[in-house]
């Protein structure tokens, strides 16, 4: 696995982010800001073969901005959202409908944008997951392959119905 590491320095404009927050952290010892960055890769190291050493890639922070207090909700939000997006899990249940599971139902917060979001990316991931299967598995006959095609598109379409009739408030 490629290791990540940051270097110290950062540039003069995040630098200049940084400064009215250095003595309040000082003075509250595990004391925690919320940032945006933006970093970018400064160095590659890649070992020669046959040695133990794991490639790594040096970044160094080239853009920062730290809310305010009446900002920083907007901030923990997204990265609320950001997690449930990368993060979203569910199963199918015997009707082909998806089931979200119950730590990603807890990151939605009931909120429905986020439940559709979630439920679409998981949604999403178990057909894509599928069709690699397809790909990586055995030689197909042409009759083969057009039937789990088929399963494919019902499958999705199933996805895609089931946000429609979230969009209808299941009054179909």
């Amino acid at each position: 696995m490629t290791q990540l590491k940051f270097d110290a320095k950062v540039s003069a404009s995040a630098q200049e982010a940084l400064e009215p927050h250095v003595r309040p952290l000082y003075d509250q010892p595990g004391g925690r800001r919320m940032a945006i960055i933006e970093f970018a890769a400064i160095e590659r190291t890649e070992p020669a073969p046959g040695t133990e050493k794991e490639p790594s890639v040096r970044v160094r922070i080239v853009g920062l901005e730290l809310p305010n207090k009446d900002q920083e909700g907007a901030i923990r939000e997204a990265q609320r959202f950001l997690h449930l997006q990368r993060t979203a899990r569910g199963t199918l249940d015997d009707d082909g409908q998806l089931e979200l599971s119950e730590s990603t139902l807890r990151l939605t917060g009931g909120m429905l944008a986020y439940l559709e979001t979630a439920r679409l990316r998981a949604g999403l991931a178990h057909w894509r997951d599928y069709a690699q299967r397809l790909v990586h598995g055995p030689d197909l006959t042409v009759t083969e392959v057009r039937h789990e095609m088929q399963a494919l598109a019902e499958g999705i379409t199933a996805v895609l119905n089931t946000a429609h009739q979230h969009d209808q408030g299941d009054d179909d």
